[in-house]
């Protein structure tokens, strides 16, 4: 597997670790090996579709296209709008195109074959998540380079035409977006990181009513038909993954995994092929971290040391 290592920003030194399923050999810096240079400023998004892998940079304001054969570099694309960057979060995919947000306030649409931003879509402030549903695009508006007057819309995106039909209001800051297999659309709101928490929202894509959920979520992944609900309190340290099931909207577990050995919890990835868990720690962000691996049903299996600050792990033949 690949994971992503944001790195400290400002630093430009994101990086990618490799580690081998076969003999539990982890290989730091596999990007920087590979490609003979480095990834960038703050690696925000890895994901893989087809046989790509791409990497947000978003200090670097680049996304890296890396062979998900050889791990090589193929190409970095720059996102930069008249000598200014965009800023790129996060990715989705649909019909052969990424469609990325931009800090700038846009969703770049690139085609997987070219490599070449198509055209820009125009949402809200500062998009983080996004997802798609059926052929309609949610993007998460945070507006957190306001903080405090952040956004809480979350931009409804027809992708037959490219364009914003609507704002959907959810709650203050939202980040995180995803969708169950009914289509719905669960959406991760952040607060003011005081004494508004920050919680799991659900939007109905057909009447775009708003159910908000009152236990503490600040991350969403998905795993069969449930969501593995993450919360750190980076103030405390605390950290718990929780079990929610989106047909009956019940949290079933409040602690699905052990993660009390977690310094800081910075990412979640679920593994269908393998049903395996993967927990990212940050450490104290200042320090290289660590990926724990737990079994479907919760079982704590092993640990890899990593770079810094884990957060986005692929899986890479």
């Amino acid at each position: 597997m690949m994971v992503l290592c944001e790195g400290l920003f400002q630093q430009n030194n994101s990086s990618i670790s490799y580690v081998n399923f076969n003999n539990g050999v982890v290989i730091n810096d596999f990007f920087f090996k590979t490609s003979e240079r480095v990834l960038g400023d703050t690696g925000n998004d890895l994901q893989r579709y087809g046989g790509k892998i791409y990497a947000v940079v978003n200090g670097s304001s680049t996304i890296e296209v890396i062979s998900g054969v050889t791990g090589i570099s193929i190409k970095q694309i720059p996102m930069v709008e008249g000598g200014v960057p965009k800023q790129p979060r996060s990715m989705a995919f649909y019909q052969d195109k990424i469609l990325v947000s931009c800090y700038d306030g846009y969703v770049d649409v690139i085609d997987t074959t070219s490599l070449e931003v198509q055209q820009r879509i125009l949402v809200g402030s500062n998009p983080e998540g996004l997802a798609v549903s059926n052929d309609y695009l949610y993007v998460a508006n945070s507006g957190g380079l306001n903080f405090p007057n952040v956004d809480s819309t979350v931009s409804v995106v027809n992708l037959t035409t490219f364009s914003e039909e609507l704002k959907v209001t959810v709650g203050k800051n939202p980040s995180d977006v995803e969708v169950d297999a009914a289509g719905d659309i669960y959406v991760i709101t952040r607060g003011d990181y005081a004494s508004i928490p920050s919680r799991l929202n659900k939007i109905n894509p057909n009447t775009y009513q708003v159910t908000h959920f009152s236990f503490d979520a600040s991350s969403i992944t998905r795993m069969n038909g449930n969501f593995l609900i993450g919360y750190a309190d980076f103030a405390t340290g605390d950290s718990q993954v929780g079990l929610f099931d989106p047909v009956g909207d019940v949290l079933t577990a409040t602690t699905y995994l052990d993660v009390s050995s977690v310094q800081n919890l910075y990412g979640i990835t679920y593994n269908s092929a393998l049903d395996k868990i993967y927990i990212c720690d940050a450490k104290d962000f200042v320090t290289t971290g660590d990926v724990f691996e737990f079994d479907g049903s919760g079982a704590f299996l092993t640990s890899y040391h990593v770079g810094l600050n884990p957060s986005k792990v692929v899986f890479y033949e």
